[in-house]
């Protein structure tokens, strides 16, 4: 089974378009945000994802988004990505590598909360949501072209989402200081590009879905490449 099939089988204990997945991944989070540190680097993505996934939650039961149960199916078999990669962490097995930095720096002491959250969005939006979308097109047997208008709508959500992360959890009043290692470092990567990637990557992976060993090695080395971002976004700064 190829990579992209096996995340197509880890999303399958959510039926198609039952939003009610979507209460039962808030309370995921919701239980790792009690069992967790506050300072624990996958604590703070937890709690920024959680806010994100809220959002996303009140939206969808709103009708915000023009295909409201694919939108909800996504939002659920991208978080089911996450939760997985937890699970593993938790169980002494190696997480995909976008996630590893994440869970091995976790409560390293000179990487900041900002740099913890940025790389947990890196991991997620950079290599699971492709592979989420991909999931979706293929249970609900959908085109890219119909996820689309509902990818920008959550992309502007996450965009907004982005500026209020980076000035909560920036340290420090000299915010504007590009001499500073973090501004530097942090100002260095967006949620902008990396969403633009996730979806070229979607298109590419959904081009070769009948090739699986291209599949295979494309899924590969984005994973590969993204965690190297990550690995950087978490040097620390002491």
């Amino acid at each position: 089974m190829t990579r992209a099939g096996a995340g197509a089988g880890a999303g399958a204990g959510v039926r198609s378009a039952d939003p009610a997945g979507i209460d039962w991944v808030l309370a995921r989070m919701r239980a790792l945000e009690a069992g967790l540190p506050p300072r624990d680097g996958v604590a703070v993505f937890n709690r920024v994802y959680l806010a994100v996934t809220q959002e996303v939650a009140r939206r969808v039961t709103a009708g915000g988004f023009g295909d409201r149960a694919a939108a909800a199916e996504l939002d659920v078999r991208f978080a089911r990505r996450y939760l997985h990669a937890v699970d593993q962490a938790a169980a002494g097995r190696r997480p995909p590598a976008c996630w590893r930095p994440l869970f091995q720096l976790r409560g390293h002491p000179a990487v900041q909360p900002l740099q913890f959250a940025l790389a947990g969005i890196n991991a997620h939006i950079g290599h699971d949501l492709a592979l989420a979308l991909a999931d979706t097109c293929r249970a609900r047997g959908l085109e890219p072209r119909a996820l689309e208008g509902d990818f920008n709508r959550i992309g502007a959500l996450l965009v907004a989402m982005e500026e209020r992360i980076r000035e909560e959890l920036m340290p420090g009043p000299d915010i504007l200081d590009v001499a500073d290692p973090l501004t530097h470092l942090v100002g260095s990567w967006t949620l902008e590009a990396a969403r633009n990637a996730a979806w070229a990557s979607f298109r590419a992976l959904w081009a070769l879905r009948a090739l699986p060993d291209l599949t295979e090695e494309l899924t590969d080395r984005v994973d590969a490449s993204v965690g190297m971002v990550g690995r950087c976004l978490l040097t620390p700064l002491g």
